[in-house]
C-alpha cells in the first residue's frame, strides 16, 4: 500500500484554488494507467489515480462541473473539473459510479505522499518511459484479489452492500 495511515487527511485541489478537497484516509488503491485514453485525456504518457469513496472525500471549498467524457469502454466516465481554471480533479468511472473517486494525485498538495500500486496497460505504455525495477505491472487490468490489500479488499465490500441498498 502506497502511503501510510498517518499521512492522513490529505488536502489537494485545483490550480486557481477554487476547489479546496481532503482526502480523510488513504485510498483503496493507487492506478498508474498507460493506456491510450488516459495518455490521450491527460495530454501526458499516464494517468495517476488514486481511488477512494467518495464519502471519504470531503469538499473544503468551491464545486466541481462533472463533463461527461469518452472511455474505451463504451461507458463513458464523469470527470469533475474546476469550473474556473478547468484542472480535472477525479473523476467517476461508470463501473464504480459515483460512490468512487478516481483522485487526480497530481492535484494533492502532497503529490509525492502516493506513488503507484500498480502499473496497468503497459502494453501500451509510451516505450520511454521506464518503470522502476520491481514495480508491480500488468500489460492490461488485472484481478483486484491478487493485488489489493486485505483491508481495501474489506472496504469495497462494505461499499458493494451499500451500493445493493441504494
Amino acid at each position: 500500500m502506497s502511503a501510510e495511515v498517518s499521512a492522513f487527511p490529505a488536502e489537494g485541489g485545483c490550480d486557481c484554488r477554487h476547489v479546496r478537497y481532503r482526502m480523510m484516509t488513504r485510498p483503496l488503491y493507487v492506478h498508474c494507467c498507460h493506456c491510450r485514453w488516459c495518455q490521450r485525456e491527460t495530454g501526458a504518457s499516464f494517468a495517476l489515480n488514486a481511488m477512494i469513496e467518495a464519502d471519504r472525500v470531503q469538499l473544503l471549498s468551491g464545486e466541481v462541473e462533472l463533463v461527461d467524457t469518452p472511455s474505451d469502454s463504451g461507458k463513458g466516465q464523469k470527470i469533475a473539473r474546476c469550473p474556473r481554471c478547468r484542472i480535472a480533479v477525479w473523476s467517476h468511472y461508470s463501473g464504480a459510479g459515483p460512490s468512487v473517486n478516481f483522485m487526480r494525485v497530481g492535484t494533492l498538495d502532497n503529490p509525492d505522499l502516493l506513488p503507484p500500486d500498480i502499473h496497468i496497460y503497459t502494453s501500451t505504455k509510451q516505450p520511454w518511459v521506464v518503470l522502476p525495477e520491481g514495480a508491480n505491472a500488468v500489460p492490461e487490468f488485472y484481478e483486484l484479489n491478487e493485488h489489493w490489500p486485505k483491508e481495501s479488499l474489506e472496504r469495497r465490500e462494505i461499499l458493494k452492500a451499500k451500493q445493493r441498498k441504494q
